[in-house]
């Protein structure tokens, strides 16, 4: 049995008044809210939060050869890639790259990321932040991921089949695509996502004003990935989410001020929240009611406040988080310069396009909640989990509840208040974007982890951390160091993600390497030989572990060079790869896919190329040589 300083070992230590930084954000948070009446919080002896964390603990941990219950994906933030992880064990599995370059994959190396990204794609960089899985009916159906690009106002999507991006869009007329949430029944047909920055149109340099200045909506096909329409806004828009009808989209906007500075953009106690009918919108582009703008053909429509295609509810106060329960029922927007949230019914939207009641009318609740109030996520179970930055805490509070206080009754609508560490910003529980949430898991995506690792200089991980949602308590059992600024996260069910074990020899990632092939007569799964065309080369080859099936071809100074591998074997995880040797070339070639890169050859002499990915007892013999002739 373990000693009471056991238990208590992660808890933090009470400095000589008594008082400690925790209890302190704690007694802050209490304070948020001691205005409203009825309110309180459950507050737990060191000793009982000691045990139910050791309890939780236990449930949370995945043993040596088993599977988590979860795939959780993580925005990769200024790396610009996602992250696979388990959960709960919250083991790394994979990184995606998407918006950036990565030498270990090949990624933004090779001839087919290229083909994704653009051969004359310039920017190196992202900074990805909503990662959202495509749906049916509701739920979860595991063929698309979709994350942006803030960076460089860009939507990715990934085939979660092989867990690769197969498509980049670069959406026109705005800038800093920021919120991204996909449509949910009866499918995901379009992509929504917010460009957050006002620009000026034209954005030649003519008028720089704020008078010429918009940002817009923006509705991606799912399919196609080309933008559909765009809407026009009055401010910046924030974070957006959908409903369960296919009907509505709405999104947080700030700065109704329209201000330049910081202090002007706070000056309003209310921005709003837009609600976007996606059923008008469709049907005033079908009309040829809508205008384009530059050299772009995506049909604009002018959604600014008097437009029959939007609604502007009034909110507090900079909101930020605009999350919809699992019931369907309520948008919730997060005030984050006051302490509430307000819930948004949207059984009232259809009452409020028809003029037949007020923006107002349709809020039924604006919980007091703590200061800072950010993201809220759902247990379906009709309570929410809504994250405190400036309290950093996560506040559990029942819909039903609050919307009673809200109507005049006095009840207590908060159940609990839990610390995490530190100063947190997103969340996500496990299946929570569906119809299908369940409750178990939270993922609380802290922004400073400060002193919870071993110091490793003034840059500092940041913090995941997850806690056990199923009981009436929420306890924190892990917390994650990541790695530049997760944003956020979305967790699925293991069995709603069918990936491949080995590549099918008609995948249309490597369709372009296929299509060359055939126009010059090469069987990629048979022929090792060398195609000259000019000076540009086409060297062709096969790869079975351990050995290419070419070990020496020889080119001209000058040349340009495209290599093909073919990896031949059929065992999963017998990954190859190739590196050719001072040219800065590397890809990975996986169990039946065709990899190819190219590169001139520019210096006389022996070049040698390996495999990079470890596949073979005799790996490290598994080369061969590039003779550059001098020209």
């Amino acid at each position: 049995m373990k000693k009471r300083d056991d238990l208590t070992k992660d808890l933090p230590e009470l400095p000589e008044s008594g008082q400690s930084r925790r209890r302190f954000m704690g007694a802050a948070a209490l304070a948020g809210v001691a205005g409203a009446a009825g309110l309180g919080t459950a507050v737990m002896s060191r000793e009982s939060f000691a045990a139910a964390a050791e309890e939780a603990r236990n449930k949370f941990v995945v043993h040596p050869g088993e599977l988590d219950e979860y795939y959780g994906f993580w925005s990769g933030g200024h790396s610009g890639e996602v992250r696979v992880l388990g959960v709960p064990s919250m083991r790394e599995l994979m990184r995606i790259p998407v918006f950036n370059v990565d030498s270990a994959t090949g990624w933004g190396i090779s001839n087919e990321s290229k083909d994704v990204l653009g051969h004359d794609n310039t920017h190196l960089n992202g900074d990805s932040h909503h990662p959202h899985i495509s749906m049916t009916d509701g739920r979860y159906d595991g063929k698309y991921l979709f994350i942006n690009d803030k960076a460089n106002t860009r939507v990715a999507r990934i085939r979660l089949d092989i867990m690769k991006c197969d498509k980049i869009t670069t959406i026109p007329n705005v800038q800093a695509i920021h919120g991204l949430r996909l449509q949910k029944v009866p499918k995901t047909k379009y992509v929504f996502c917010n460009a957050e920055y006002v620009i000026p149109h034209p954005n030649d340099g003519s008028d720089t004003s704020l008078e010429s200045s918009f940002t817009m909506f923006n509705a991606v096909d799912a399919e196609t990935m080309e933008v559909a329409f765009q809407v026009i806004v009055d401010g910046n828009l924030d974070n957006t989410d959908a409903d369960y009808t296919g009907k509505y989209a709405c999104s947080t906007c700030y700065n109704s001020e329209k201000a330049l500075d910081l202090a002007g953009t706070m000056r309003n106690d209310r921005d709003w929240a837009v609600v976007f009918n996606i059923e008008r919108i469709e049907q005033a582009v079908k009309n040829g009611n809508y205008k384009t703008l530059g050299d772009s053909k995506v049909p604009v429509v002018d959604g600014r406040a008097g437009s029959e295609l939007t609604r502007y509810i009034p909110v507090p106060k900079n909101p930020h988080g605009l999350n919809t329960s699992p019931d369907g029922k309520y948008f919730i927007a997060n005030g984050k310069l006051s302490p509430t949230a307000t819930i948004i019914a949207i059984d009232k939207l259809d009452d409020l396009f028809d003029s037949k009641i007020e923006p107002r009318d349709t809020v039924v609740g604006e919980p007091e909640l703590g200061l800072g109030p950010l993201h809220t996520t759902f247990d379906g179970r009709g309570n929410a989990y809504t994250t405190l930055f400036i309290d950093s805490q996560v506040a559990k509070w029942n819909i039903a509840d609050a919307i009673r206080h809200y109507n005049g009754e006095d009840v207590n609508y908060i159940r609990q208040k839990l610390d995490v560490h530190y100063q947190p910003g997103h969340n996500h529980a496990s299946l929570t974007e569906s119809r299908d949430a369940d409750g178990k898991w939270l993922v609380v995506l802290s922004k400073f982890s400060k002193d919870r690792f071993l110091p490793v200089g003034p840059l500092h991980a940041e913090n995941d951390q997850l806690i056990d949602i199923s009981g009436e308590e929420m306890k924190l059992v892990h917390d994650g160091p990541t790695f530049a600024e997760p944003h956020d996260c979305i967790l699925v069910r293991r069995d709603q993600i069918k990936t491949k074990k080995i590549y099918d020899r008609d995948d249309p990632f490597f369709a372009s390497a296929v299509e060359q092939a055939r126009k010059d007569g090469v069987t990629l799964e048979a022929d090792n030989k060398v195609v000259r065309d000019g000076n540009k080369v086409r060297v062709y080859m096969t790869s079975i572990a351990p050995q290419y099936g070419m070990t020496e071809f020889k080119v001209k100074q000058g040349d340009e060079v495209t290599v093909y591998v073919t990896n031949l074997d059929t065992i999963e995880d017998v990954t190859h790869g190739f590196c050719m040797v001072n040219h800065g070339v590397s890809m990975e070639v996986s169990p039946q896919q065709t990899s190819s890169v190219t590169f001139k050859a520019d210096r006389p002499g022996v070049h040698w190329y390996y495999c990079n990915w470890f596949c073979h007892a005799l790996h490290m013999e598994m080369r061969g040589r590039m003779i550059v002739e001098k020209a």
